[in-house]
């Protein structure tokens, strides 16, 4: 049976490093250490996308992880519509290279929209 964590957080950017302390808390008492930094690192992205596009005022966003077997998915919720969209770095901008992290560090990601809002996910295998 599948481990599975689920967290609420508010539309504030301290919340980022709370999702990052929530990841490693989690991990550790399920004993996942491996890959732990690449996760802690798409997580903080996936958390502040959340933040700059898909939280609105007043508003919290849920980060979700579930661990089966040998397969970690960690899933952040937004009240936000749009399609998340992996741009190429721009090295002359401070910010946009989220989700291309994303996608070079994690072996999966995706997103699905709700009737209300969209979830963006990302996976990790490990060795079982």
């Amino acid at each position: 049976m599948p481990l599975l964590q689920r967290r609420g957080f508010p539309r504030s950017p301290v919340s980022v490093s709370e999702v990052r302390a929530f990841a490693v808390h989690v991990l550790g008492e399920w004993g996942v250490t491996e890959r732990l930094s690449d996760v802690e690192l798409c997580l903080s992205e996936l958390a502040t996308n959340a933040l700059l596009h898909g939280v609105p005022a007043g508003r919290e966003f849920g980060v979700t992880l579930a661990l089966d077997a040998s397969l970690l998915r960690a899933e952040v919720r937004d009240s936000g519509d749009g399609t998340p969209v992996v741009d190429a770095p721009d090295c002359e901008q401070m910010s946009g290279r989220g989700l291309y992290l994303v996608q070079h560090l994690a072996d999966g990601w995706g997103f699905r929209n709700h009737v209300v809002g969209k979830s963006v996910w990302c996976e990790f295998k490990f060795d079982p």
